[in-house]
């Protein structure tokens, strides 16, 4: 494809038209519609409108066209119409009376082509003057074709049908620029030619003009080389030789545009070429207009009106976005002449629109923002505080919290330096960094700068200021992470109840805190008072933010965990479905919120039995945080350890040991040993080794896990439990029955307390302890704690149970119960045996 052919000049002009490039290629669905439209509707004058950018190839498309139509349609006569001014339009149509020997008037040509009841075409090419009524120059009558190619879209209120030419698919282009280059169409110029073509965003008229100059290099491999230090000049210089008459090069056609445009629509297009050249908001502009200062941004009016009719930029109405071709940003910015005037501008205008942004709101607007940002940092111009400020908030909000750190820190030094150490600003960009360093999982840092801070706020500002509360809340939820759930509790009940009588029950802030300790009272296993918060917390955001707003959605993926955990399986799956499926839709699929939610979602399918999905899920978020967060981040090792957890379900002990021990050495070091997921890990790894028969290696972890667990989580702690069974269990293993089944009892005793007598969990602890009683030789006791039991788990084929079955069988065959093992052996087909 090709871009249009250059303005004819005056009496020199055939009134035919040329034939197509001699290499043109693609645009074949463009072609087949023109055809299928054409075809039709005979006796009626037909308009179609091709327009894009300058360079897409609209009039190389309609001289195909007319080439290929000849086989078909048989026009009776095609004209090209040079419609660049009305000089040239009147000059083209007295040029087709003389050739017609009609007269010597545009009038006498237009008057016999309204006469003239036929299957005429013509071509008003190059229509892309807004100022210029071509209705004028249309034969009016009901018959003939007419072809417009224009820059400006809104030509097409005169089409029967239009097109919008834009790039090239990039096969044709690969093709395209072989052909120009007069290279073979062989693999290893097509591996070439498509990193050429990309970063030409396979726009024909670029890729020609790469063509000719490889063409006369002969260097097909070092061309991006050149490129990238010499694209003004590639872009900027007319090939030698050339397959078609276009007269401009890609710089020189959109710099004409460029030169019509009016002074305020000027600035708007250079200002926009500093930002991200897709999605561009009006609201951006509409905001900063708000502000007095701003006086040279431009107006309404401005944004929709003659950018877009050059197609230097297109615009969605709908969601009133606007968008640049790739080059012609590029081409825009590096042709400002006030480079750091401008881009301070734009980065004013962008940070007064994150301003105006309600805090609740930020992460809906995020995004969307970040790809802006980012090609905003790019420039020279130093950012002011606010600024960064506003930036980071974004960055953070989407998750780019190591972009958002570097920002902070920035923001940081410049108050100290003016404002000093204890300003409120200084503290407040503390405080925000100390947010950054938690999301980034370096809890130790968030905590040491967040105690620095409230103590300064406290002196400041006072106990119960907004901001002093605000970091009360963020640092109890930093004791949360780092599992030190006594501070946690009594630093969050705290701030919760000061913003309940400062800021209200509903306040977005006091809704927060509230979560925070609800967070904390789920770790606790205190899961009613958690389900009593969460189910509020969740209403109330319903009902003040709606159904899919980002904080709403974070409380009901709390809320569904809370399901899980007091095995409300049905209502937990009915929540995070929907909470998941919104997830995806609003902040997308990598956003960390989203794979919180998804990692929720794998452990659901766990608790549900779906152990496959759960590992597939469960991969799916560990690769998107070991990519986003890190191999070392806390939301990754969560993830690894869900995934040994799924293995030990699926049976797959050897990859759940190395699993669980590469995430038990990474918390060491990250957490330390005193560390409530150090524990936890401690346990899932003794657990392992129980399943594996190798009771001795189980032995010193599971008695470390007990008593870490014990110390932070307290003897009826669920956790706790666990790893005290898991510790019986190799007891039981290693033949120190006596061990083994004093603690079965203990561990019965709580679970009939805080789980109930049916719980999986408490009766597999009754069989492992009526194993116990068959090898001390108590019988009796273990027929009677056994069989109610075994009865109640018949068809659940969770590891555990077999496992304790496993341990129930190999006691009856050491007791003589042949035929009970046996029994046993058909109801649970065990995988794991107890050592007999």
């Amino acid at each position: 494809m090709f871009a249009d052919t250059a303005p004819t000049q005056g009496n020199h002009f055939l009134n035919t038209c040329p034939p197509a490039s001699r290499i043109f290629h693609g645009r074949q669905q463009i072609l087949d519609t023109m055809q299928q439209f054409f075809s039709q509707d005979l006796g009626k004058q037909r308009v179609y409108v091709l327009y894009g950018l300058g360079g897409v190839g609209k009039t190389q498309t309609a001289l195909k066209f007319i080439e290929q139509s000849q086989t078909h349609l048989r026009f009776s006569i095609t004209c090209l119409i040079d419609t660049s001014t009305r000089e040239t339009i009147d000059t083209s149509f007295k040029n087709i009376a003389l050739k017609l020997k009609i007269g010597e008037t545009a009038e006498a040509a237009i008057q016999r082509f309204t006469a003239k009841k036929e299957e005429w075409l013509l071509l008003f090419d190059n229509a892309d003057e807004p100022s210029i009524d071509l209705n004028k120059f249309f034969p009016q009558c009901n018959h003939g074709n007419i072809i417009i190619t224009s820059r400006n879209p809104g030509l097409c209120v005169y089409a029967g049908a239009d097109t919008h030419v834009d790039n090239m698919e990039e096969s044709d282009a690969v093709v395209l620029l072989l052909k120009g280059a007069a290279l073979e169409n062989i693999p290893k110029n097509r591996v070439a030619s498509t990193a050429i073509v990309k970063e030409l965003a396979c726009l024909p008229l670029a890729i020609i003009q790469a063509g000719a100059f490889i063409a006369k290099s002969r260097n097909l491999e070092g061309y991006l080389t050149v490129y990238s230090t010499n694209k003004s000049r590639l872009l900027s210089e007319k090939p030698a030789q050339s397959h078609d008459s276009y007269a401009w090069t890609v710089y020189t056609t959109w710099q004409m545009s460029f030169d019509k445009l009016s002074p305020l629509a000027a600035r708007l297009l250079q200002l926009c070429s500093w930002l991200h050249y897709k999605e561009i908001s009006e609201e951006f502009f509409m905001n900063a207009s708000k502000y007095q200062s701003q006086s040279a941004i431009p107006a309404e009016q401005d944004l929709q009106g003659s950018i877009m009719a050059y197609s230097l930029m297109e615009f969605e109405p709908d969601q009133k976005l606007f968008s640049m071709h790739p080059l012609v940003h590029d081409w825009c910015q590096r042709s400002i002449v006030d480079q750091e005037a401008c881009h301070s501008s734009i980065v004013g205008i962008l940070g007064m629109f994150i301003s105006c942004i309600p805090h609740h709101d930020t992460k809906l607007h995020s995004l969307k923002l970040v790809p802006h940002i980012d090609a905003l940092l790019h420039g020279e111009t130093e950012l002011f505080p606010d600024f960064s400020d506003q930036y980071a908030h974004i960055y953070a909000a989407a998750g780019h919290h190591t972009k958002a750190e570097k920002l902070r820190i920035l923001v940081i030094e410049k108050h100290r330096k003016i404002l000093g150490d204890d300003h409120q600003y200084t503290l407040r960009a503390m405080h925000y960094l100390s947010e950054t360093y938690f999301s980034l999982g370096q809890l130790e840092k968030a905590q040491m700068l967040l105690v620095r801070v409230l103590e300064i706020q406290r002196q400041v500002l006072g106990y119960d200021h907004p901001e002093t509360l605000e970091s009360m809340s963020d640092l109890a939820a930093v004791y949360h992470d780092l599992g030190q759930f006594e501070n946690a509790m009594q630093v969050g009940i705290l701030a919760f109840e000061r913003k309940k009588q400062i800021l209200g029950e509903d306040h977005p802030s006091t809704l927060e805190t509230m979560s925070n300790l609800a967070s904390i009272y789920s770790v606790l296993d205190q899961l009613e008072e958690a389900l009593k918060l969460d189910t509020a917390i969740l209403e109330r955001r319903r009902q003040s933010l709606g159904e899919d707003h980002p904080d709403t959605l974070w409380s009901g993926n709390n809320l569904s965990a809370i399901y899980m955990h007091l095995g409300k399986l049905e209502e937990a799956n009915k929540l995070q479905v929907s909470v998941v499926e919104k997830y995806i839709h609003v902040l997308g699929r990598d956003h960390p919120d989203t794979l919180r939610s998804l990692s929720n979602h794998a452990k659901l399918y766990r608790y549900l039995g779906n152990f496959a999905q759960a590992q597939k899920l469960n991969m799916s978020v560990f690769e998107k945080c070991s990519q986003l967060l890190g191999k070392d981040h806390p939301e990754t090792l969560i993830c690894m350890y869900h995934m040994a957890e799924t293995c030990i379900d699926m049976g797959q002990f050897e990859e759940a040991l190395q699993l669980g021990m590469l995430v038990l050495e990474k918390r060491k070091q990250i957490l330390g040993t005193d560390h409530v997921h150090t524990a936890r890990s401690m346990g899932q790894v003794g657990a392992t080794y129980n399943f594996l028969g190798l009771y001795e290696e189980a032995l010193k972890l599971n008695i470390l896990s007990v008593e870490k667990q014990r110390h932070i989580l307290g003897d009826e702690h669920s956790d706790t439990l666990k790893s005290m069974a898991n510790l019986a269990i190799t007891y039981g293993g290693l033949g120190k029955f006596e061990d083994a089944k004093e603690l079965q009892v203990c561990v019965l005793e709580k679970r009939r307390k805080t789980a109930g007598e049916d719980d999986p969990r408490t009766l597999r602890t009754i069989v492992h302890l009526a194993a116990m009683y068959h090898h001390l030789g108590n019988t009796e006791e273990a027929n009677k704690l056994a069989l109610p039991a075994q009865q109640k788990l018949i068809g659940d084929q969770n590891p555990c149970t077999l496992l304790a079955m496993g341990s129930l069988t190999a006691a009856y065959r050491i007791s003589g119960k042949v035929k009970e093992a046996d029994d046993l052996d058909k109801l649970f087909p065990t995988f794991v045996k107890a050592d007999e």
